[in-house]
């Protein structure tokens, strides 16, 4: 077959028209496999995977006032969701109450508006958060969000012990890909690692970090840069946690990583195997992890936003399920499958079911919870995960090379490497290389109609009536005492949480407290800015 017709996975790995015996030359199964729930993990991080439970189905959810959002989580429940997954608005991501003038027309837009305890309250409000796990997706703000979590809970009577779930707490990918950080990146490391000792002590079921590599690929990042970058701003992640005197057995069985599926299933599923591989050799070689728990790589999936397209939406039905099960065959612990109406508009609540229906028809139609990696020993998902690795490593290496994962952040080296992965799919779309059916191939026929979701447009108006109730009615002194021993502690060093749930229990705003550490740690201004 002629040069014209090479074909390349979306990291560049040359795709050969056949595989077989001779591609897996000196390949031995027991050694680069290892069994299921065995170092090196790449067949899955337990060893039934499955058969003994389905991967947790958790729809991220969140919009409006913690009342819509919570009204939102019940219904999902009721239909059968196993986790709760919460999106925060702008504002509260940027550590901003909702009344503040950079939160004036995103208050409760792409996410719930979360200002003080009282919001956190009404936001669970009927949902038992001892039967119950719980992923939020916020970063700089992350452990005022969780400690607000706590504080509900212990009001329902829960022992913090007992209460699971994840906070995504990881802010060095936001310098890469997102964007919604607050702190230069030495004093959010110090937040990160706080909490992590934090946890440690109270909260030791719940997942203190989930790094992130889905807001890198949704900028345009290829799957081996998606790992290779995510795995560096682990290594950063721990190796903060160790030079602050954390024990790494002590904190790593509680990190867990966040990635995208694509359509690409192959590649997608040999990722997944292969950053499996890289993270149980990383922390045994470099950390001295001694815990299996400490090396297994635990992680959530979400489908990939930025391959739905608002052409022909109902075409999203279609690679969401392909989607999800690139996440299933490649071993996830849990799975947000996207509603075929999101890049419209927030999803509707029959879309959020279908949504949700795909994990099902997944889980409980297709056999693929019947056998722990289906896909091991194919020639094909094995050169490809062996060839996704080492070009992994060979990126990480880069990385190392500039002083690790801060350092090349600061000097824009991933950013720039995603910004030209991205420039390369768009000229590839443009130019017709890559086909997204709807687009720009196949593209003819009526248009199917969508029920556009809309928000009530009065949210704002109420967030900010109901802050200045807060305000008014709450323990003012204690309240500033409170954020005076936080100021304290930023400057001391002593650990930053316990003074932070002290402000918020007694009614302190999340920008209150984040307004307390920009006058201490300062805000990031990325390179170049003014």
């Amino acid at each position: 077959m002629g040069d014209g017709d090479q074909r390349h996975t979306e990291s560049g790995i040359p795709i050969q028209v056949v595989y077989g015996p001779a591609d897996l030359d000196g390949f031995d199964p027991g050694a680069a496999l290892g069994e299921p729930g065995h170092d090196p993990f790449t067949r899955g991080i337990y060893p039934t995977m499955y058969r003994g439970r389905a991967w947790t189905m958790r729809q991220y959810a969140g919009f409006g006032s913690a009342a819509e959002t919570n009204a939102r989580f019940r219904y999902l429940l009721d239909h059968g969701q196993t986790g709760l997954s919460v999106a925060f608005d702008l504002p509260t991501q940027m550590g901003y109450d909702s009344d503040h003038p950079m939160a004036a027309g995103e208050v409760g837009k792409v996410g719930v508006a979360i200002d003080s305890l009282a919001d956190m309250r009404r936001l669970f409000e009927g949902i038992p958060l001892d039967q119950v796990s719980t992923s939020m997706t916020i970063n700089a703000p992350a452990a005022v969000l969780l400690l607000l979590y706590q504080l509900v809970g212990e009001e329902q009577g829960v022992d913090p012990a007992a209460l699971t779930g994840t906070v995504q707490n990881d802010v060095l990918k936001e310098y890469i890909a997102r964007g919604t950080y607050i702190y230069p990146p030495v004093p959010s490391l110090r937040i990160t690692t706080d909490l992590f000792a934090y946890c440690a002590e109270r909260l030791p079921r719940f997942n203190t970090i989930s790094i992130s590599g889905y807001h890198m690929a949704e900028a345009g990042a290829t799957a081996v840069q998606e790992i290779a970058f995510t795995l560096s701003n682990a290594i950063a992640y721990v190796q903060a946690a160790v030079d602050a005197g954390l024990a790494v057995d002590a904190f790593a069985p509680r990190l867990a990583f966040f990635f995208v599926a694509r359509t690409t299933l192959f590649e997608e599923a040999a990722k997944f195997r292969a950053a499996r591989r890289i993270w149980a050799d990383t922390m045994a070689t470099r950390f001295g992890a001694t815990q299996p728990r400490s090396r297994m790589l635990r992680f959530h999936t979400q489908t990939a936003g930025v391959q739905l397209t608002a052409q022909q939406p109902l075409n999203n039905v279609v690679r969401v399920a392909v989607q999800g099960l690139a996440a299933v065959l490649g071993g996830t612990q849990s799975l947000h499958t996207n509603a075929y109406d999101e890049a419209l508009a927030l999803p509707s609540e029959a879309a959020a079911r279908l949504a949700l229906r795909t994990q099902q028809v997944l889980a409980n139609e297709t056999g693929v919870t019947d056998t722990v990696d289906p896909l091991a020993g194919s020639y094909f998902v094995e050169r490809l995960t062996d060839e996704v690795e080492a070009a992994a490593r060979r990126l990480m290496a880069r990385v190392e090379e500039l002083g690790g994962a801060v350092a090349a952040i600061e000097r824009g080296f991933q950013k720039e490497e995603i910004e030209r992965s991205a420039y390369d799919q768009l000229r590839s779309v443009e130019q017709g290389d890559r086909v997204v059916v709807g687009v720009n191939r196949y593209a003819g026929g009526e248009e199917e109609p969508v029920t556009i979701m809309q928000l009530d447009p009065a949210i704002a108006d109420a967030q900010a009536k109901s802050l200045v109730d807060i305000r008014a009615t709450r323990d003012a002194e204690a309240v500033q005492s409170a954020l005076a021993d936080l100021r304290d502690a930023a400057r001391t060093g002593d650990n930053l949480l316990p003074p932070m749930r002290e402000a918020l229990r007694h009614l302190a705003t999340v920008g209150e407290v984040c307004d307390t550490l920009r006058a201490e740690f300062g805000t990031y201004r990325p390179p170049g800015t003014f």
